[in-house]
């Protein structure tokens, strides 16, 4: 490694970096506008211009060709300190002075740098330059452009991290422009990220402009409680109330990206659908009663129908946007009563267990995602499904990864597909069976059984190409990964679809797993929330009908496989408890039970790598809510079960997950993907059951401005055809 030294201090760099990487090794700031560590480098703004020993002029030190031996670098000499100066007046000349009504005022680059590097007065009299209001879409404004100052961040996200060209410069000179194309919207799934890396406030949030400003926020730590990513957030909150949410910096999970989802979703944390206070049905009125008199009313209601029925008749649908604290609670509230009907599979339509009870997780570590060279993907949205997953895979298909797929439609993944098998998912068995067929004769084996049975099933001819080409590729490279996704998870042939992705990860020296769906689909496995020994699934559930179910953070309509179907069968239930911090379940259910979103209780997730992550409350609890684990032990308690006392949620935690510290991976005898099924070919007869972007969990269900967006409008246009159809 080449040693230089930089403002007197010699530091050892890695070959191939710049001088800005250097300094912020050895600890010295330098000034920067358009370069980020994410982002490829243009040096558009000029502000990071460094003295460099034996060369004739300031040179930007984020564009510097990479550092050489014996290198000597001034970032605060005079020559340096006249030349950021100089950039500085330049990028201010047009810049207007309106920070006192900017949303970015307080946290802005050029407000900061200006201080340090600026002049009292320019010496520009001309009237300074304006554009005019673009609009973004509903997550983003862009109403204030005239504050750019061209640094291209915006763009170069939107080209190489979300995978869109939404925006692009126009004109020369001074009169260059950041604009969206043809009008369009920005209508990515990760486009609030602009925000953060827009260094002045030409880009703002629409749902937060104008709410607060940045110093009257405390901030947070907390985790997503959406997909399988577990994304670490910054909440911003005012009064009690949550006003923003940004990154948290975490390389090894969300690096310093957010989705949409993850950064809007707080809208749905005031919203006026909010549950304050228990609610009791009574002659087909609702009544609000204290905690007391509705925790009273459920256990008794329980026991009776546990005397009258028997305990197998009473079942808990546990959301896995639930915290393992919650999981294992209700879990162990069922067992408690003599039921092992609890599960948290509810878009599922096969469910065969996990051997031993482990967990299905995604197979490796969620950083390895962006160093693979080979991926299949099977039976996802990918984009949609995980956009932070996407946005990995992304990266390593721009390191020349060969990314495939097995899917129902093309794929608009926003990045390039080596090959893929477009298939109605009924027939991806088959599919799957093709490749396994291409790989075995690739490297001479003896077809596989489920091979000789799919034999019968012809292949039309681009089938057959496309599964061969995804053969040769997985049979090439060194660092390869098999995905499943929530559509193969949710399939009819769930256990055929593994089987086979099994053998072929096996033969191309792959590894397998699941994308999973959501913010504790890993945990709530580990915490055994479904069937342990012949209870009822959530399917059986909604079908057989139960005389009492417990409904933790589930919206039977909207987060069930039968839907319509699933509240059908729980209206015949003699009492319905619905847990959930909104009004929901209102024609089905007999008592409303106010519990507390993540932002008003602690508790804990395990992401799709097994990470355990745990957060704290951010917000006081809205009225009367009460934290979810509180109400679970309250109800054991009063049920007369063990051990039911629990001050915090870290002894819950350390119940339900022994010796697994916050921030630590779960065991991995705990993890396993294997499986002995054996593969049926047979074409499906369900197309399995997946969720939306925005209708994933109650929370983006009830976000305005995510719902006001082009993939919330579209969901919304198929409800209503769905309803009408009916």
């Amino acid at each position: 490694m080449p040693e230089i030294e930089i403002d007197g201090k010699k530091v050892e760099v890695a070959a191939g970096s710049m001088v800005i990487h250097a300094a912020e090794q050895a600890g010295s700031h330098i000034p920067h506008f358009c370069y980020h560590k994410k982002l490829s480098i243009v040096a558009s703004c000029r502000m990071c211009m460094v003295e460099v020993e034996k060369q004739a002029k300031p040179v930007p030190a984020c564009a510097t060709p990479p550092v050489t031996q014996g290198m000597v670098v001034h970032t605060r000499s005079p020559k340096a300190i006249k030349a950021q100066q100089d950039v500085m007046e330049f990028l201010l000349i047009n810049h207007p002075l309106d920070c006192p009504v900017c949303d970015k005022a307080g946290e802005c680059q050029l407000q900061d740098l200006s201080m340090g590097y600026g002049k009292g007065a320019s010496r520009k009299k001309k009237k300074k330059r304006t554009f005019s209001v673009k609009d973004a879409g509903a997550l983003i404004s862009m109403q204030e452009m005239s504050r750019c100052i061209q640094c291209s961040r915006c763009i170069r996200f939107g080209e190489e991290i979300a995978g869109q060209k939404s925006l692009g410069m126009l004109h020369r000179g001074e009169h260059a422009e950041i604009a969206n194309f043809v009008a369009s919207t920005i209508d990515s799934e990760l486009s609030g990220n602009m925000i953060d890396i827009c260094p002045v406030g030409a880009i703002t949030s629409k749902p937060f402009r104008y709410s607060a400003r940045t110093w009257e926020l405390g901030r947070r730590k907390s985790i997503s409680p959406h997909d399988s990513t577990g994304a670490n957030l910054i909440v911003q909150v005012k009064d009690h109330r949550v006003m923003r949410v940004q990154p948290l910096e975490n390389e090894a999970v969300n690096e310093c990206w957010l989705a949409d989802r993850d950064r809007f979703s707080y809208e749905a944390l005031n919203s006026p659908e909010r549950l304050t206070s228990p609610m009791i049905k009574q002659v087909g009125e609702w009544r609000t009663v204290d905690w007391q008199t509705a925790i009273n009313y459920v256990v008794h209601g329980l026991l009776d129908i546990k005397q009258d029925h028997g305990a197998d008749s009473i079942g808990t649908l546990a959301s896995p946007h639930s915290t393992v604290e919650e999981l294992w609670l209700a879990a162990r509230l069922m067992r408690g009563l003599g039921s092992d009907n609890i599960d948290h599979r509810l878009r599922h339509a096969e469910f065969a267990p996990a051997p031993n009870g482990k967990a299905r997780w995604l197979g490796l570590p969620i950083a390895q995602l962006s160093t693979l060279e080979r991926v299949l993907v099977i039976g996802s949205n990918l984009r949609k499904d995980h956009p932070l997953f996407a946005q990995r895979i992304r990266q390593a298909a721009r390191c020349q990864a060969q990314v495939c797929a097995v899917v129902n439609q093309t794929p608009d993944w926003a990045m390039p597909l080596h090959s893929s098998i477009e298939a109605d998912a009924c027939d991806w068995t088959h599919a799957l069976a093709c490749i396994a067929a291409a790989v075995a004769t690739a490297k001479n084996l003896p077809a596989p059984a489920f091979v000789a049975h799919a034999a019968g099933i012809t292949a039309n001819a681009q089938t057959s190409a496309a599964a061969q080409a995804i053969a040769q590729s997985l049979l090439g490279g060194t660092r390869k990964a098999l995905l499943l996704g929530n559509a193969a998870a949710h399939h009819p042939q769930a256990s055929s679809l593994l089987a086979i992705t099994q053998w072929i990860a096996q033969e191309t020296g792959a590894t397998w797993g699941y994308l999973t769906e959501a913010a504790n689909t890993v945990g709530a496995q580990c915490v055994g929330a479904q069937p342990q020994s012949g209870g009822k699934n959530a399917a059986q559930m909604t079908q057989d009908g139960l005389k009492a179910a417990l409904l933790l953070h589930t919206e039977p309509q909207w987060d069930c496989a039968g839907g319509a179907a699933a509240v059908q069968g729980l209206n015949s239930a003699h009492m319905v408890v619905t847990m959930s911090p909104y009004k929901t379940n209102l024609d089905i259910s007999d008592v409303l039970l106010p519990i507390s979103p993540f932002s008003e209780t602690s508790g804990s997730f395990v992401n799709a790598e097994g990470r355990l992550q745990s957060f704290h409350a951010v917000v006081k609890p809205l009225g009367e809510t009460r934290p979810a684990w509180k109400v679970l032990s309250a109800l054991a308690r009063v049920l007369g079960l063990p051990e039911s006392e629990f001050e915090n949620s870290q002894q819950v935690l350390a119940k339900a997950l022994p010796n697994v510290a916050a921030g630590s991976f779960i065991d991995a005898e705990m993890l396993d993907n294997h499986t002995q099924a054996t593969p049926e070919i047979a074409r499906a007869t369900v197309q399995p059951v997946t969720a939306g972007i925005y209708q994933l969990d109650a929370l983006v269900r009830r976000a305005p401005s995510l719902q006001l967006t082009a993939d919330g409008q579209a969901a919304r246009l198929s409800q209503h055809m769905q309803g009408n159809a009916v």
